[in-house]
């Protein structure tokens, strides 16, 4: 049996890091927001944990820097590579003009638990877990709404404006019948956890070799790692056998030999499916995406997340005082899109470059690879590796927030 439909001023659907960040601050400006996430609670495995300077700054600017380093993290000064027998560091984020000179590695579970929890301090802000949205109410040519699944039964609920942060298989993309660009990837990435000693390095670090590569992520008592394969081969690697999997990740890193019998079935190794993509055109009128539902990030860098953060600032930004005002037009979410376009298009733009010219090549090869020259440059010039740490660390158009807190917290 159906529930009442539910009235809002914004509907965001998807709990993720662009709607649950876009939810908290629509919500501390006083705007009425209704986040349906389709899950029971946030413990997605293997999810991107990176919080890069840039989020950490946001927090800083939201007066909960402190509050958010007191949950468990681990912390990337550098990063370094190895590329065949040659070690490089490649970018070091002590220089970055930012509170928080590091990335923090945190189970995405927590960072989202954490704006869930401060989000309800606002009466503004209502969280309804379970609830997944199926389709779009359109009424005059305009998106007034969202039909949702819960145990309970159907639920509508009715918004000024929807906000579609559901990641990159967008239903609701899907559903306002969006152009998709795909643009392509030539890897997907294998996930899986091997055990951490305390004498092991403590630096987060990637591995290339003929054919392969590794990155392996410190999470104080495990490694988060992920072995890159050519994409669509994880049949091929599946068919030469676990011991052959666990053999070439010992090739990679000698020291995890004697406990990679942690990765006991191919139930521990989970495939990441990697896209990366955008939408020509982010709304319609009642409907924008933002997020991986706008454009999907290859997971060089660590990026994705901190990308889809940034679009959700610039939202509310823009968005927040026209929703209290009932004044929201295709003009605005037009502004949030053109605002975000140029960002997102280069750090896609990188990221292809590192695909096709460097990750593509290796995971061709069969002879042990050289460092491409831009890299060996920014070990014989220290300095050069600032760059790589702004573009990674602060990405391109920072944003920071602008809306004020209207609504008190409790």
């Amino acid at each position: 049996m159906g529930s009442a439909p539910i009235k809002t001023t914004c509907c965001v659907v998807g709990g993720g890091p662009a709607g649950m960040m876009l939810a908290f601050l629509l919500a501390r400006a006083g705007v009425a927001v209704a986040v349906l996430e389709k899950h029971a609670d946030f413990l997605r495995d293997f999810r991107g944990d990176t919080i890069h300077p840039s989020t950490l700054e946001l927090m800083h600017e939201l007066g909960l820097l402190d509050d958010f380093l007191k949950l468990p993290h681990s912390r990337v000064v550098r990063l370094s590579g190895q590329v065949g027998d040659t070690t490089l560091v490649l970018a070091d984020f002590s220089h970055l003009p930012t509170h928080c000179k590091f990335i923090a590695l945190m189970p995405q579970w927590d960072f989202l638990d954490f704006l869930a929890e401060h989000g309800r301090k606002y009466p503004a802000f209502a969280l309804h877990m379970k609830t997944e949205a199926i389709e779009l109410i359109e009424e005059g040519g305009r998106v007034v709404g969202v039909r949702a699944e819960r145990p309970e039964g159907e639920l509508e609920i009715r918004a000024d404006l929807t906000v579609g942060c559901d990641g990159r298989h967008s239903t609701l993309r899907a559903r306002a019948g969006f152009a998709v660009e795909d643009i392509g990837a030539p890897m997907d990435v294998l996930w899986f956890r091997v055990s951490r000693r305390q004498t092991d390095t403590a630096e987060t670090f990637g591995h290339m070799e003929a054919g392969r590569m590794l990155v392996m992520l410190n999470r104080t008592d495990y490694w988060q790692c992920a072995y890159v394969i050519p994409k669509g081969g994880i049949d091929a690697v599946k068919a030469k056998g676990l011991d052959a999997f666990r053999d070439g990740i010992a090739l990679m890193s000698p020291f995890l030999r004697d406990r990679l019998g942690d990765v006991a079935s191919w139930d521990d190794v989970k495939l990441l499916t990697v896209a990366v993509d955008r939408l020509t055109h982010w709304h319609k009128p009642g409907l924008i995406c933002i997020g991986d539902a706008a454009h999907a990030m290859s997971p060089i860098g660590g990026v994705g997340i901190n990308l889809a953060i940034q679009d959700a600032v610039a939202a509310a930004n823009i968005l927040a005082a026209p929703l209290r005002e009932n004044r929201v037009t295709d003009a605005l979410l037009d502004t949030v899109q053109r605002r975000r376009t140029m960002p997102m298009r280069a750090i896609q733009w990188l990221q292809v470059q590192m695909q096709n010219n460097v990750l593509s090549a290796v995971l061709k090869s069969t002879e042990r690879p050289q460092p491409p020259f831009a890299a060996r440059l920014l070990n014989w010039f220290p300095l050069l590796q600032r760059l790589p740490a702004r573009i990674i660390g602060l990405g391109v158009r920072p944003e920071h927030v602008r809306t004020p807190e209207v609504s008190s917290a409790s």
